[in-house]
């Protein structure tokens, strides 16, 4: 079914089988970034059938976690309208055991202690790549 917000399948059937998704949520306040992502997961080539939505703000990102789970958590931690620590503090609170990649402009390497210590998996300087998103993948279908 597709999601209101982005017109993109949000992975959602009605028999609930989400078996053969590779489910990823983009959080971040920039559409136009977001949408970047979502095309660079869109064009890898997978054994799973990749399936985005996008959340841009924190009410955005509590509704899309309430009920659903995802493979991949793609987060801008820069981001001006949510503090990403406290959110990853809070995703990790709430028992999210979704594979969480930070996104950052800066390289402050005590900025990404900071986030590791908080349950980042991965933290990841922009601008994403092709390489960087297949790395990701790879290391998810190794952990699973």
């Amino acid at each position: 079914m597709a999601s209101p917000s982005t017109g993109i399948d949000n992975g959602h059937d009605e028999e609930g089988d989400n078996s053969g998704l590779m489910r990823v949520l983009i959080v971040g306040d920039d559409v136009l970034e977001c949408r970047v992502h979502e095309t660079l997961f869109g064009k890898l080539e997978v054994k799973e059938e990749v399936q985005t939505e996008m959340a841009t703000d924190k009410e955005d990102l509590d509704l899309h976690l309430s009920g659903s789970s995802f493979d991949i958590i793609l987060m801008d931690i820069d981001s001006p309208i949510m503090d990403g620590l406290e959110v990853m503090k809070e995703l990790r609170a709430k028992g999210v055991k979704s594979m969480i990649v930070g996104l950052t402009s800066q390289n402050a390497e005590a900025d990404r202690a900071a986030f590791m210590a908080a349950g980042l998996d991965e933290c990841l300087e922009k601008p994403l790549t092709d390489e960087k998103i297949k790395s990701l993948v790879d290391t998810l279908e190794k952990n699973n």
